[in-house]
């Protein structure tokens, strides 16, 4: 009898586990752009994420329905981001750590110094938190913003700002006063917008014409031709290039380091487009090996502001191409354009 007992108690524990699997897995893009946003890493925000669901795995038990499934998961998920925070609050990206260079033929880093940066992520499907969360949550100038926040700070504008949580929603979360909660929400709010630009100024979305820009930038890129890229960009265009820490800032300067120092060593070059951070357009760089064949080199995360490009965030990285389904190489008679994959 005993064992009967206990065999029917092992089957009804597996099944409230299979449950709570089920239930849970719907809330995976919200957490992972949660965590993303928390850390600026998508690497460490997908294992924070399997870290959450491990947790909460092992304490459904004591679970008990006592608040919402999401909101326990999104209390598991932020207690480990700030757990991880505690030894790396920061990321950046180049502007972040020091003045532009003037200079296009400096040495991109003297030092060879490494730097945790900003990653940029790809698009998911729909996230169930835009619902509720304001637009842009994910682009990647907001997520760069946020790095510069404390943790707890960064944590209490996100769950208030983008997921419209009431303060005593956050408080219990983070163990802490609703007052406590509005005082580190006004203090973060006033130092983002320091940082960040506002919506209003940034036209990065792929509508009809911010397509059209970026076709004719990657078209002006593929070909060489700093005259053409001239009419695209700001005058006070940024251009960055993680793991190099050295950025500039300027039409003249950046046209300088493109013509000197990338198009005479890229040759020819190949260029995909896809979108990244909520649909942020971007440019799959590929240049041409000794195989013949187009090889990946860097991932460019564009900035629009009204007809021109504001910002070049090259990351490159090749190791990021696989995350955005983009392929490992190109055939040699694949067309100039750019194509767009998504």
């Amino acid at each position: 009898m005993n064992t009967l007992s206990g065999r029917a108690a092992a089957g009804e524990a597996s099944q409230d586990s299979d449950a709570f699997l089920r239930q849970a897995a719907e809330y995976r893009p919200e957490l992972l752009a949660h965590c993303y946003r928390m850390l600026g890493s998508v690497q460490d925000a997908e294992d924070l994420v399997q870290e959450t669901y491990l947790r909460a795995w092992r304490g459904y038990g004591g679970f008990e329905g006592r608040s919402s499934l999401r909101y326990w998961l999104y209390r598991i998920a932020t207690s480990a981001c700030l757990t991880a925070l505690q030894h790396s609050s920061r990321r950046f990206v180049p502007a972040g750590l020091g003045t532009a260079s003037d200079d296009a033929t400096a040495a991109l880093n003297p030092t060879g110094e490494e730097y945790p940066w900003v990653q940029p992520m790809p698009d998911t499907a729909a996230d169930p938190a835009a619902v509720v969360a304001e637009r842009g949550s994910v682009r990647l100038a907001l997520i760069v913003a946020l790095q510069q926040l404390p943790p707890r700070q960064r944590a209490v504008l996100i769950l208030r700002d983008v997921l419209a949580w009431h303060a005593a929603e956050v408080a219990a979360l983070l163990d802490t006063s609703p007052a406590a909660v509005n005082s580190a929400l006004q203090r973060a709010r006033a130092q983002l917008q320091q940082v960040a630009a506002t919506e209003d100024e940034v036209t990065d979305s792929l509508d009809d014409k911010g397509r059209a820009l970026v076709d004719r930038f990657a078209k002006a890129f593929e070909n060489a031709d700093v005259d053409a890229l001239a009419r695209l960009l700001r005058d006070d265009v940024r251009l960055e290039m993680p793991p190099d820490p050295l950025w500039f800032e300027g039409r003249g300067v950046v046209l300088r380091f493109l013509a000197e120092r990338v198009f005479p060593v890229a040759g020819e070059q190949r260029l995909l487009g896809v979108t990244t951070n909520d649909g942020q357009p971007a440019l799959a760089t590929y240049w041409r090996g000794t195989d013949d064949r187009f090889h990946p080199h860097a991932l460019q995360v564009l900035t629009l502001r009204g007809d021109r490009v504001a910002r070049i965030l090259a990351f490159r990285d090749t190791g990021y191409f696989p995350s955005f389904g983009l392929p490992e190489s190109l055939d040699p008679g694949t067309a100039p354009a750019p194509s767009w994959l998504r």
